[in-house]
């Protein structure tokens, strides 16, 4: 592993294998920072927002891709190289995945039409997209930024879970799925999804029920349930949990909270009802992952 600092931005490269690198970027000020990379046209390009806001700039500046909190920016060019010129802002986390075509495409070799840009049609052009980090990927990326591992497992642990986010990144809804619904292509239903998200996050530990959330944002039931599983591929109680749970162990890192005042910021009455929850989306307990060796 390999920690650098450019202009003030940190990024933590992790060669997990030939062709296949992770890195960490973070900036944990109150101003702007600059992270550089070489990064060559053999490469394809996951970067994915944890939290903050950054733009990767192009051709010395003369054009930009934004990449905001919870969304992703695939970049693939064979034509020639993308180094990363990084603005990052304010408090802002980054993890980039870094896959030669060469690997990617043997992972991929029995679905290659699957994949927009392995197929034989789009072959040798280039790919950008940006889409929304689901609560699945969100989970993955944070166990990536924070891990209690022995360095021995450290590199076995995180290729692991390198391979996970490219999995759940592309079992997303494809563009077929946008023309079969045309829901998402109303950009006022997306506003109203992503209040809904907001919604129950700001009130987790007393949410409202489904139909008073679909009336708060104006949309009726269905439409509430079939648009949020469509943005963030799962439904609006089990992106809750899985939200609680990432702010519940984030707090647990911090050692500032016991589990008794965890359970109670993250909605559960009893130490007992939080401690059943923990175990079942992490596999321990907290007082069992709080004692856990740190990396």
């Amino acid at each position: 592993m390999e920690e650098k600092n450019n202009a003030q931005g940190t990024l933590e490269e992790i060669n997990l294998e030939e062709g296949f690198t992770i890195l960490k970027i973070q900036n944990e000020t109150s101003g702007n920072q600059v992270v550089i990379r070489e990064i060559n046209s053999s490469y394809i390009q996951f970067h994915l927002c944890l939290k903050g806001s950054s733009k990767f700039n192009f051709n010395n500046g003369l054009y930009s891709l934004n990449v905001d909190e919870e969304t992703t920016l695939l970049l693939y060019n064979p034509e020639r190289d993308l180094p990363i010129n990084l603005e990052l802002g304010p408090k802002t986390w980054l993890i980039s995945i870094l896959i030669s075509i060469k690997k990617f495409h043997s992972l991929f070799s029995m679905e290659a039409d699957y994949i927009h840009f392995l197929s034989e049609e789009n072959r040798g052009k280039k790919y950008y997209t940006n889409t929304p980090i689901t609560p699945a990927m969100a989970v993955v990326l944070s166990q990536i930024m924070n891990y209690n591992l022995n360095s021995s497992v450290k590199t076995l642990y995180l290729k692991g879970k390198a391979y996970e986010l490219i999995s759940l990144y592309f079992n997303k809804p494809e563009e077929a799925d946008l023309e079969q619904c045309p829901f998402l292509l109303d950009e006022d239903n997306v506003r109203r999804i992503r209040k809904a998200k907001d919604i129950i996050i700001a009130r987790m530990t007393e949410p409202p029920t489904l139909q008073e959330l679909a009336d708060e944002i104006g949309l009726n039931l269905k439409k509430l349930k079939e648009g949020f599983k469509q943005i963030y591929g799962d439904s609006v109680y089990s992106f809750l949990f899985d939200y609680k749970m990432e702010y519940a162990r984030k707090m647990l890192d911090s050692g500032e909270h016991n589990v008794n005042e965890v359970g109670l910021k993250v909605g559960y009455s009893t130490a007992s009802h939080f401690i059943s929850a923990f175990k079942k989306k992490y596999g321990t307990t907290p007082k069992k992952y709080t004692s856990a060796p740190s990396n």
